[in-house]
This record gives C-alpha cells, structure tokens and sequence, in this order.
C-alpha cells in the first residue's frame, strides 16, 4: 500500500543500546551441545548481550530513548505518540510503551505495544508513519526492543544460539520535502505458520500452571527447517517487490536493512535483489537475533558508520512469527 497522503512521514533520528553482558558461542559450548563453528556455519553468529535479572525490554527501551533525544536535541515532552514493538512485554499489562513513557519521561504522549514477532519494529514504523501523515501527531517514537533471554530456553540448541537482548528506537516527523521520507510498505500474515514458531504458554489459551511451566511452554518453540524456508522466500520476495514496484533495481538501493536472523537467509534476499556486499548491513555476528530490536539497531549503527546519506533509497525487510513479513521502502532524509 503506497504512503502518498499529503504529509509524508521521515525519520529523523535513531539510536539503539544493548546490555554490557555478553554471551559467546564459547560459552553456549559449555552450556548445550554446540560448537562455535557450528553456530557461526549455519547462522553467522559469534556473541549476543543479554541484559541482567531485574531489568526488561522498557528498560533498555528507555536507555535508547535517552541517547536518542540527546542526538536529535529532542525534548521528552515533544513526542506525542509511542509504538512500542515486542514480543517480551515487561508485563501481560500495562503496555511497555505505558512503563517507557514514565522511564523516558515522555509525559505527554500516549502509547501502545505491536505484537508481530521479528515484525516488531517494521510494523511499528509503519504504523507510527501514520499518525505523521494524517496530521494527527507531530513527533512520534517508534520503539523496537525485546529481551529475548527471558523466553530462552538454554538447554534447546536449536533456540538458544540464536537470540540477544537490544532496543533500538526511532524519531518520525513529517518531512518538509515529499520526495524524502517513508515511501511505501508491503506487509503480510500467513496464519498458517503460527505452528511453527511460538511461545504456548501464558496467554489465555495455556494459561500459567506447574503443568505449563514443566512442559517448558513459555519459552520459544521453533520449528527451524519451516521457518527457514519460509524467511528465505517470504523475505526476498518482499524485498525485491517493494524495489520492483516503485520503479527502481537493485543498484538503485543504497542500503538493505534487513532483519537479522541469519545471514543465509540475509544473503538470499540481498542475492534476490542483485546487491552487492557494500549495499547490505550484517551485524548479526555482534547481537543474533534481538527480534523488534534487530531493524532500528542496525539503522543506527548504519548512520553512526556514514553508510546512509540523505537522498538515498533504504529498504527495510524483516519476516517473524505469524508468520509476518514486511518490507518498506525509505528515501532517507538527513
């Protein structure tokens, strides 16, 4: 669906912060029965921060807001809106974004959590270019920031290799030039695929008991061989259709933010869409997977590294639990 209303949306600022802890594939050999070449082979990763006892994704949350407004000269009080995406809410309710908007002393804003999976964030920034657009907000905080560790099962070595703790978090405001900003999104469910990645446990359907807690059902279930396949088509078809359909190619891209799951699958898309090792971000190897936190963590250390300019066409993909895919197509304004 094309993001062409009279206001266009921009992203204006973006910041990300991880806990200091960090977990090696080293570590995890003396935990499971796994190898760090194992792990680096199949997935790409070599490290993930895990953020300590006490302390949880509105947190970490509230640590990226912070650096955020510092860089962008943005006082608290001027976000009108927060989109808050994760699957590790602090709590069932209130939302994270309720406890974020304290921590971070945003005492004006409202807010709400996005629960699509690895689609935390994508789903959020397009749902946050919304209220840009209509006109019904000035300044809207986009949030992306889960503590993965807090569903991980760590004697499953299918799972347990894979995930960290991060947020990551992003400034919209309208842009002054059309042309700039949030240009068009695709995204999708497939119900069907739901059987294949969750958490059982503690919703209304198995609700916490001695029994759930036994059978390990709020921790993550991952059928790793369908999920693949489906991230590996279900992305790349994604991201070579929002390029495709706004007229340009592959070399017209100037980065590819893709999520960071694993870099088979990363390279798959990039592959699909004819880009070179220059136009793509991997960080994977530092963070795994941080799920929400994945995209706008990237974003950040793109920026922070020279790698985007103003006038350049980013294309986001991520797919998650859901199954959820997206893909959104930014012509970045600063």
């Amino acid at each position: 669906m094309s993001l062409g209303q009279k206001n266009r949306a921009k992203i204006s600022g973006v910041a990300h912060w991880v806990p200091e802890k960090i977990l090696s594939n080293k570590e995890l050999e003396k935990m499971v029965d796994t190898t760090d070449e194992w792990i680096t082979s199949r997935t790409g990763i070599k490290e993930r921060h895990i953020l300590e006892a006490g302390k949880a994704s509105s947190d970490m949350a509230a640590e990226a807001c912070k650096i955020l407004f510092e860089k962008t000269g943005t006082d608290p009080d001027e976000i009108d809106v927060i989109v808050f995406g994760t699957v590790t809410p602090d709590m069932m309710f209130p939302a994270s974004a309720c406890l974020l908007q304290t921590k971070a002393g945003m005492s004006k804003a409202w807010g709400f959590d996005v629960s699509a999976a690895c689609c935390g964030f994508a789903y959020s920034l397009v749902i946050g270019a919304q209220f840009i657009e209509s006109g019904s907000a000035k300044k809207v905080l986009v949030v992306g920031s889960d503590k993965m560790s807090s569903i991980v099962d760590y004697t499953d070595r299918n799972t347990c290799i894979l995930f960290g703790d991060a947020a990551g978090v992003v400034l919209l405001e309208k842009s002054e030039d059309e042309k700039l900003g949030i240009l068009d999104y695709y995204n999708t469910v497939d119900g069907n695929g739901a059987q294949y990645l969750n958490m059982p446990g503690g919703g209304s359907l198995n609700p916490p008991t001695h029994e759930t807690v036994d059978k390990k059902m709020h921790t993550i279930y991952q059928d790793g061989k369908n999920v693949y396949q489906y991230a590996v088509k279900g992305m790349s078809e994604a991201s070579a259709l929002i390029v495709e359909r706004n007229g340009l190619s592959g070399k017209d891209v100037g980065l590819f933010v893709p999520h960071q799951a694993n870099k088979r699958i990363i390279d798959s898309a990039a592959q699909r869409m004819g880009l070179k090792d220059d136009q793509v971000i991997i960080n994977i190897e530092k963070y795994g997977n941080t799920t929400a936190a994945t995209i706008p963590m990237a974003l950040s250390e793109a920026v922070d590294a020279g790698r985007i300019k103003k006038g350049d066409y980013v294309v986001i993909a991520a797919f998650g639990g859901g199954f959820t895919c997206s893909s959104i197509l930014v012509k970045w304004a600063y």
